[in-house]
């Protein structure tokens, strides 16, 4: 996974066309890139990453950032006691509890993820598409 000014970008690599393409994920609109090797496919990231930016400031929108950090979650009212109870014995809030498990959960995943050929879950379709082969948001 790749990082830059805040964004993740993944890449795949495609054997029938010969390229690694990738995208930046965690964000509602579409941002794709393409190239031959490993630094050209993080130079692509990174110009793609760059050029959305610029776009969106053109046109005066406010890019679409990854997550804000609030996530509302529904859980059963018997684990929400049984939440409550652990984070009394442990001297922490619910919210602390929580955000303790599921970074150590994700880092672990990441850590994973990072293997070459691990597929990462699909992503919903977005609101707007931007490829750095035309450098156009569709």
């Amino acid at each position: 996974m790749m990082r830059y000014k805040g964004y993740y970008g993944k890449v795949e690599y495609d054997p029938q066309a010969n390229i690694l393409h990738g995208e930046v994920v965690g964000i509602r609109d579409v941002i794709t890139f393409q190239a031959r090797s490993v630094d050209e496919v993080e130079q692509a990231f990174r110009d793609s990453v760059d050029d959305y930016l610029d776009f969106c400031k053109a046109r005066r929108e406010k890019p679409d950032k990854p997550c804000s950090g609030k996530l509302v979650v529904r859980i059963s009212s018997e684990l929400h006691r049984k939440l409550a109870a652990l984070a009394d014995l442990s001297g922490k809030s619910i919210n602390s509890l929580i955000s303790e498990h599921l970074q150590q959960k994700v880092e672990k995943e990441f850590s994973v993820d990072s293997r070459p050929g691990r597929r990462s879950p699909a992503r919903k379709s977005a609101s707007r598409r931007m490829t750095k082969q035309t450098g156009q948001l569709v």
